[in-house]
């Protein structure tokens, strides 16, 4: 807590204020004494307060903030096997990216891989740990292809809504929290596109068929995002991307979810297989134009056979 120079004078005046009725003498013996003592836990308060906000702009590591612990490799009494020794440092790595030769991240997005020299920052505890669940869609609905939807999250232990510019303080900051301990940050949402649901394969980290940053503060504890333009026919991976204010990834759940059906929706019908949606595709394309030329009797051009003609040109380009 700050104190201005008129705060304290006015509690000392309150000190000072004393019955008329009581011991001068005892009164004038601890008054002074009192006084000394709060000014001086302001005083050093004050102090305190300064040498901390002074080093912030310090180029030199306060000997009371080197971790003695990072010196030590882990490897003491032969560790436990399949472990590697650590990096070590005396100095809390503060010029790790001098033996990097690339790029400072600088608070930017280097595609090319840069190295980032600001620390972590705070570390929450266990019970703080955030954590996510899609809403919806669920895991494994089925949704309409290409329809606007609405991707629902719930989300505890985090203090939502917090986004910095991404383009000039990206990882620029530690990780905050609030005054309870709770991250201070926000979270995206990311969907892939899958082969099929059975897929083992990991995926392409830089192709992705929808991502949003959820920079709103959640409602009832609640992150939405809107898919405007939904998604083709296919099966989706979704995943939640959740960070501190300043981007620092904190973790994530990928439950899947299927646009278009159970793999793909073809009027309805769900198919796991591509070839036999769009199989189906022609036979409904066929049957709608056999229809038609029954309807109008079956005249050229506009015939069955056109109709055949029509539905086997439609199978040999899936095939």
């Amino acid at each position: 807590m700050l104190f201005n120079l008129s705060t304290i004078l006015a509690v000392l005046g309150v000190l000072s204020a004393v019955p008329a009725y009581a011991d001068r003498s005892v009164h004038q013996s601890s008054l002074p004494s009192v006084r000394r003592s709060l000014a001086s836990k302001l005083e050093r308060r004050a102090e305190k307060i300064k040498r901390q906000q002074d080093a912030q702009k310090s180029l030199t590591l306060e000997a009371s903030q080197v971790a003695k612990g990072l010196a030590n490799d882990g490897q003491q009494g032969g560790g436990d096997p399949g472990q590697v020794p650590s990096l070590t440092s005396t100095n809390n790595f503060i010029n790790f990216c001098l033996t990097q030769n690339v790029p400072l991240t600088n608070g930017q997005q280097v595609k090319g891989g840069s190295c980032n020299g600001v620390p972590m920052g705070r570390i929450i505890a266990s019970n703080k740990m955030p954590s996510a669940k899609f809403v919806n869609p669920k895991n494994g609905d089925t949704i309409q292809a290409n329809t606007a939807f609405t991707i629902q999250m719930a989300i505890s232990n985090m203090v939502t809504g917090n986004f910095v510019n991404p383009t000039t303080n990206y990882y620029s900051a530690p990780q905050q929290v609030d005054g309870s301990g709770t991250v201070i940050g926000h979270s995206h949402v990311t969907v892939e596109l899958l082969s099929s649901l059975d897929q083992i394969t990991a995926t392409d980290p830089q192709k992705f068929a929808f991502f949003k940053g959820l920079n709103n503060a959640a409602q009832g504890g609640i992150l939405t995002a809107d898919v405007t333009a939904g998604l083709p026919a296919g099966a989706y991976r979704m995943c939640s991307i959740n960070s501190a204010a300043n981007h620092r990834t904190l973790g994530g759940a990928a439950p899947p979810v299927t646009a278009g059906g159970k793999g793909f929706l073809i009027n309805g019908d769900s198919f796991i297989n591509k070839n036999g949606a769009l199989q189906r595709s022609c036979d409904i394309q066929k049957n709608a134009c056999a229809n038609a030329a029954n309807s109008s009797g079956n005249k050229a051009p506009l015939t069955v056979a056109a109709c055949e003609t029509q539905a086997q040109q439609c199978s040999t380009a899936i095939a």
